[in-house]
């Protein structure tokens, strides 16, 4: 009767939540006809594209955007208006001409100004996703000149299916369309504010934008507006050394304090929850803005003022004044008069441009996701989720001088041309106080050097550590596994304990379709009897099942910290019986410590936090042991009774008494 109430409990919440995206409307059989026919003859044409000496997948995914708009619309009823479907017809007709001329071996768009769609494919899950640009009038293909660009974050719509990104693209200039610049309008994997799979977009498709165009790496900005403002403030802090200027308007830059004053909901996190805000919470980065000119806007009666100003109080605790514009009497968009103001001020600091081997840097992370400012990279880490900074100087030519928080690896990176110091003597890097003698510069002015911290005292490195240790790319918490390729490794074998597996297939078949849904694209699914070791070597395999069912993870299974037995799951000193506890985690594979692996789990938000982006955070740990006997729900697989985080050097730490 217990799991009667709480599954009908389960089912009420997650009723309660509208859907995201909605559904659609009804195709009729005729027009049902129309697009599939059409779907048809253009993926006939890509088939004989794919075939054809000479063209490139890029070249291709130019013309797949157009099918893999309308083929998502129409399998997943997500014509949401009736004009959609007309919209869907219209691309099918663009990219067939696409297709048509490719055949014939011109590629007219490619040279083309104004408003212009392209697409790339992702190495995440290997679909091809759709951008847009604002080519200027000033641009030709075989101009020698290097172009600005500034990548635009679009605002939260829940109704921005690739068929609706599309049309807009071709339709709409959007808010700044600046002299002599490539506007890149990112489609950041639909409505998710540029987070997890989003935030890669951004680097995938300036990758593309790179190989298509000339750009000049020196006056790239990040703008947007919104939920862009949002994504404007995560890029800016997080990669501040990247961008010539950091333009956000509106949105928000963190959680807790935002979803109070927008909705009045008081959070109450877990633990790990708490410090996995620390993944995206601009505040916390606001010292890296240090590194890069910033220009925020705000209407004077829009709510989403909050996001710039508690950016203010956290710049200002790092003895940073805010450029802070706002618009007079103005809800929620750009007055006029303002954007006049922001254009000319990040149009100045883009034709000055990016230093990228400034003096003097300044850093802070919790995490090595986020390791690298300019000239400076962090290696290690005391402890992730505990803040680390940084702050190095060049003195003079024989001398950095460097001081560190919470670090313990290091590095100085300056490539060709870039090293100021003296080629003829040693340099001396201070650290902490102690200076350490190192090789100086290369001829070339290129300069590589390591540092690592032992016993508390600084020495120079020439090798990585030995065995495993959390790393840049290779640091968890679960959700980071989903920042490159992955397969899911579907158990074909018999379990350990059957009373698992409804629960494990029902994960699976959630995360395939909730992947598709929130960052659309098809996950690569392979059964646990067709893994090689190319995939091995060359992706994060998700483990799906136990011991018993996959044989993936039978292999591995002795050389995970939280073991899986037919007795139950042992994490520490404690077991939990089998049959009603389930391990998810993520660990270095065994077989390949490159990558990861994961168990039993997608990205772990979940559909109550689809509706609002600043609730769209990672919620649960490098490891967790969910009690199966309560059913999933809205925000959790089932009941976490104990989780935590691994070591930096991946052992198991014992998490906090409740």
């Amino acid at each position: 009767m217990k799991r009667l109430c709480l599954l009908l409990l389960s089912a009420l919440l997650a009723a309660a939540e509208r859907p995201v995206p909605p559904p659609g409307v009804a195709v009729s059989a005729a027009d049902r006809a129309e697009l599939e026919s059409g779907l048809a003859k253009l993926k006939g044409t890509i088939d004989v594209l794919a075939r054809k000496e000479g063209v490139n997948p890029l070249q291709i995914a130019d013309v797949r955007i157009f099918h893999d708009a309308v083929q998502y619309a129409l399998e997943f009823n997500e014509f949401l208006k009736v004009e959609e479907i007309q919209r869907g017809k219209d691309l099918l007709r663009r990219g067939q001409e696409r297709a048509d001329a490719m055949l014939r071996g011109v590629l007219p768009w490619a040279g083309q100004t104004g408003l212009v769609v392209r697409g790339y494919v992702s190495r995440i899950d290997e679909s091809v996703q759709p951008y847009g640009l604002v080519m200027p009038n000033s641009w030709t293909p075989n101009s020698p000149h290097r172009w600005r660009v500034d990548a635009w974050f679009h605002g939260r719509s829940e109704t921005l299916t690739e068929v609706n990104f599309l049309h807009e693209r071709l339709t709409s200039r959007g808010q700044f369309t600046p002299d002599d610049t490539i506007v890149l309008h990112l489609y950041g994997r639909y409505c998710n504010a540029n987070k997890f799979a989003g935030e890669v977009d951004l680097f995938e498709a300036l990758d593309a934008v790179r190989k298509n165009y000339k750009i000049d790496p020196n006056r790239i900005t990040v703008r947007g507006f919104s939920m862009g403002g949002a994504a404007a403030w995560q890029f800016g802090t997080h990669f501040a050394g990247q961008w010539a200027a950091i333009a956000p308007g509106a949105g928000f830059a963190e959680t807790a304090e935002f979803l109070d004053v927008f909705q009045k909901e008081k959070v109450q996190p877990q633990w790990w929850e708490r410090k996995l805000y620390r993944l995206y919470d601009a505040t916390e980065y606001a010292a890296n803005l240090f590194n890069t000119p910033v220009v925020a806007y705000s209407g004077e009666k829009d709510r989403q003022i909050q996001a710039a100003l508690v950016m203010e109080r956290e710049m200002k605790k790092e003895g940073i004044a805010m450029t802070h514009v706002i618009g007079p009497d103005t809800q929620h968009r750009y007055h006029p008069d303002s954007k006049i103001i922001v254009d000319r001020k990040i149009d100045a600091i883009a034709a000055r441009g990016r230093d990228p081997y400034p003096a003097h840097v300044r850093f802070t992370t919790f995490t090595l996701r986020y390791n690298r400012m300019k000239w400076l990279i962090v290696d290690a880490l005391e402890k992730h989720w505990e803040r680390g900074r940084v702050d190095a100087r060049i003195k003079d030519d024989r001398t950095v001088v460097v001081m560190t928080q919470g670090v313990t690896g290091l590095s100085l990176h300056f490539g060709p041309g870039g090293c100021p110091l003296d080629v003829s003597a040693k340099v001396s890097v201070v650290i902490d106080g102690v200076p350490v003698s190192v090789a100086p510069p290369m001829s070339d002015r290129s300069w590589d050097v390591s540092f690592a911290k032992a016993a508390g005292r600084w020495q120079h490195v020439t090798a990585k550590p030995a065995g495993l240790t959390k790393r840049h790319g290779l640091q968890g918490p679960i959700d980071d596994a989903f920042l490159d390729r992955f397969i899911f490794v579907k158990p074909t074998g018999s379990p350990m304990a059957p009373a698992t597996s409804a629960w494990v297939k029902a994960e699976m078949d959630r995360a395939i379709t909730e992947w598709r849904r929130h960052f659309r694209g098809r996950p690569i699914v392979k059964n646990d009897t067709d893994i090689t070791e190319a995939d091995i070597k060359s992706a994060n395999l998700v483990l799906w099942g136990d011991p018993g069912s996959n044989q993936v993870l039978a292999r591995i299974a002795a050389k995970l910290p939280v073991a899986w037995t037919a007795e139950g799951v042992k994490a520490g000193g404690k077991t939990f019986p089998a049959g009603k506890h389930a391990p998810v985690l993520v660990y270095p594979n065994p077989l390949h410590p490159a990558k990861y692996v994961v168990l039993n789990s997608g990205f772990t938000f979940r559909e109550y936090d689809y509706l609002n982006n600043a609730r769209q955070i990672p919620k649960l740990p490098d490891w967790a042991i969910v009690d199966l006997t309560t059913p999933p729900d809205s925000r959790w697989p089932g009941k976490i009774v104990t989780g935590g985080f691994f070591g930096e050097k991946w052992e198991y730490v014992a998490p906090p008494e409740n």
